[in-house]
């Protein structure tokens, strides 16, 4: 292989999903909500949408599209409520996000497993659909993201699983794992080759006061990470061939605000070393991420993705920063194994990071850009 484009997803120059939503788009959501357009308007809205996002991704230069998770509320909540045997609880959750100028709140609605897990739809299956006809022909990847099964345990944990639909726990993963993997088959047969597993859980593992709070309702924190490699690695067990699969791990992406803070240490052996999935995006904008170091433990034939582009601000990074970082963290993963993407998605949920969409593609140029001049 030459230090050339990759012949395979992940790309040099990578993205990891969501993109902002355009004022047209918000504004016939408000409007479906209060009942001024039906659905069919609102999905014709979202199509045109789409569309166009998929166009300037083109135009920017990448290898792969998305289509920016227009569709969702959330990244994750959107797929996960849609699971067989799990639907919002009465209950609220509310996570504390961090920022320079003041904390702010995020609040979900709990969710229960309140029967066995199971998949009576292809989530997202008509979206996918949707993309990869938009993408036929056109030299570019269509990429689905999809919440990874550990999302489902850690939002609530044992406390959100009926005891009475799973006695033992061990069938509640059994179920999860097979519900996940049937997703994957069926997206395979719709013509995914490009998947993305997004996972916070496995980065604020990291964190010893996510620890804390994990061990305080009841789980053994210093060994959940494992009991989540395996879950992934059993929802791809039978996965298509020919079917690339990337994870992307971030400490949380909410109006521009975090959640978790931590390097991939307490992680990072097992999870490099374990995780069968072809490449990992990693968040590494801030000192929050930590260094380089763990990436020791990724084998030969894994690809790694450094996010090292913020989309929490609109000020662009210098090319000589962003060559300088690729260059430190190809002491650990050599250069042929390494891209280049932002940290997280641009709108994680539908309100979307502090920066304009003309920031946003600016960020995505300079990372093709700066892609084009480190591997040619």
């Amino acid at each position: 292989m030459t230090l050339r484009e990759t012949p395979i997803p992940p790309f040099r120059a990578d993205h990891v999903g969501s993109l902002l939503r355009p004022p047209e788009l918000l504004r016939a959501r408000a409007d479906h909500a209060a009942g001024r357009i039906s659905g069919e308007r609102l999905r014709e809205a979202e199509d045109e949408a789409v569309r166009s996002v998929v166009a300037a991704q083109r135009e920017v230069g990448l290898r792969s599209a998305t289509d920016g998770e227009f569709r969702r509320t959330s990244w994750h909540m959107d797929f996960i409520y849609r699971l067989g045997g799990i639907s919002p609880a009465d209950e609220e959750i509310k996570v504390r996000f961090h920022r320079a100028n003041g904390d702010i709140e995020f609040t979900t609605a709990a969710l229960r497993v309140h029967d066995r897990i199971g998949l009576p739809e292809t989530v997202f299956g008509e979206d996918f659909a949707f993309l990869r006809d938009l993408t036929e022909g056109t030299g570019v990847t269509p990429k689905l993201t999809v919440p990874s099964p550990n999302m489902v345990h850690y939002r609530g944990g044992a406390a959100s699983i009926d005891p009475a639909v799973y006695p033992d726990v061990e069938e509640f993963w059994s179920d999860l794992a097979a519900a996940y993997a049937e997703q994957v088959r069926r997206l395979g047969e719709l013509g995914c080759r490009y998947l993305q597993f997004d996972d916070t859980s496995l980065a604020y593992l990291n964190d010893p006061d996510q620890r804390a709070m994990i061990s305080a309702r009841g789980d053994d924190a210093d060994h959940l990470h494992l009991r989540y490699i395996q879950q992934i690695n059993g929802a791809l067990a039978g996965r298509p061939e020919g079917m690339r699969v990337t994870t992307h791990m971030c400490r949380g992406n909410f109006r521009s605000a975090w959640t978790a803070a931590g390097g991939y240490d307490f992680v990072a052996e097992a999870l490099f070393g374990e995780l069968e999935v072809d490449g990992f995006f990693l968040e590494y904008d801030d000192e929050r991420s930590g260094g380089f170091a763990p990436l020791r433990f990724v084998p030969e034939g894994k690809m790694v993705v450094l996010g090292l582009v913020t989309t929490k601000s609109g000020v662009l990074e210098s090319k000589d920063d962003l060559k300088r970082r690729i260059d430190e963290a190809s002491r650990y993963v050599p250069l042929e194994r390494l891209c280049l993407s932002p940290q997280c998605g641009f709108s994680s949920t539908v309100e979307g990071n502090e920066l304009t969409r003309g920031e946003q593609l600016a960020k995505l140029r300079l990372i093709v850009e700066t892609a084009e001049e480190v591997w040619g």
